[in-house]
């Protein structure tokens, strides 16, 4: 078995919640963990995180990421000392179910970000958008206020500035009184980021959301629902943006590193 308590660690100064403390349990994929968790019980823990007194870092993990964690420390640390990581891919599932520890069933960063912005316009609560092209996180918020009416955008900032910005971004942020702030910048770097700056952001839940942005925007399509569960969201990806083949090259490593980490199937793997 791999389900497994993972010890409280610490990256750059800033100590994780320990996941003994966690309501759900731990699953260990390729010396990465994931909580087995619901959608629903996913939320509802986000829901309590928005009366606490401290940032709490969600990452979203996908297959590619996982190939990142190999080669990159600094990110599988951060992984690791996330105060929550969701099964975002088929990928994930499968390496799951593989080695006999399955898993409720996947929870993604677009439809985190939906249930975030419903929740966010129930409470009256606020979320700040960062990252993407210039425009799309723009675009992202009217589209989330238009689904969850109601909803309070506290600002945008698109991810493409310099250095000598970063200190101001950060102060917007703070200064804007967000709840919730997403990260739309592509991993490893909107981690690296939040993590650096997680105690300086203001916001109760901080989550890096990948291309989520071009999403909600419009401006690219989800595969459609029978490729997400037949396992075909790379090719559907590769078809709508030929340049996505680097990040899809990562999925056979990915199917790889799972192959060698001695998980053998079981009975409790099958479908």
């Amino acid at each position: 078995m791999s389900v497994v308590p993972v010890a409280t660690s610490e990256v750059g100064g800033r100590m994780a919640q320990s996941p003994e403390q966690s309501p759900w349990e731990w699953v260990t994929i390729c010396g990465l963990r994931v909580a087995r968790i619901s959608r629903g019980d996913a939320v509802a823990w986000l829901r309590r995180c928005l009366e606490s007194d401290r940032a709490h870092l969600v990452v979203t993990l996908d297959a590619s990421g996982v190939v990142i964690a190999n080669e990159d420390i600094g990110y599988r640390d951060i992984v690791n000392a996330a105060d929550l990581v969701t099964p975002d891919g088929t990928g994930i599932l499968w390496a799951a179910r593989r080695q006999g520890t399955p898993l409720v069933e996947r929870v993604s960063g677009v439809d985190l970000v939906g249930d975030l912005a419903a929740m966010c316009a129930e409470t009256g609560r606020s979320v700040f958008l960062f990252g993407a092209h210039p425009g799309i996180a723009a675009a992202a918020a009217e589209a989330l206020v238009k689904a969850s009416p109601g909803l309070t955008i506290a600002g945008v900032q698109h991810g493409y500035y310099g250095d000598a910005d970063e200190a101001a971004i950060i102060e917007t942020i703070h200064a804007s009184g967000a709840d919730v702030l997403l990260i739309g910048m592509g991993i490893p770097r909107q981690e690296k980021w939040a993590w650096r700056h997680l105690d300086q952001l203001g916001a109760k839940i901080v989550i890096g959301v990948g291309g989520s942005f071009d999403v909600l925007s419009g401006r690219k399509r989800r595969a459609p629902v029978w490729m997400q569960k037949h396992c075909l969201e790379w090719l559907w990806r590769l078809i709508a943006d030929p340049t996505k083949i680097k990040k899809n090259l990562l999925l056979p490593r990915f199917v790889c590193m799972v192959m060698r980490s001695g998980h053998k199937p079981t009975e409790n793997a099958r479908e």
